[in-house]
């Protein structure tokens, strides 16, 4: 009997590994644009959060997705993030 896989993946804002399922990734889209994929499915580089708005938090205050995806993020898109994960 063959026991499934599953996927892990590290939180940027606890650096926990935890099931890649349980967790929202953040995309950066070959354009350049960063957004919160909530169905894993967007092209792009991808970095993994938490649900939590805590681990949201501490990945900022980190800069934890700005070096996962070599660039500056304006704070406009951190707010969009944040009212997205809040929702």
């Amino acid at each position: 009997m063959r026991v499934k896989k599953i996927p892990m993946r590290m939180c940027c804002g606890c650096n926990e590994m935890k099931p890649k399922f349980e967790m929202i990734r953040a995309v950066k889209s070959p354009v350049g644009e960063v957004s919160l994929d909530f169905t894993g499915k967007k092209p792009g580089r991808g970095a993994y959060i938490c649900k939590n708005i805590a681990c949201f938090n501490k990945a900022r205050k980190a800069r934890s997705f700005e070096r996962a995806f070599s660039c500056m993020i304006s704070n406009e898109v951190y707010e969009e993030m944040e009212n997205e994960l809040s929702r």
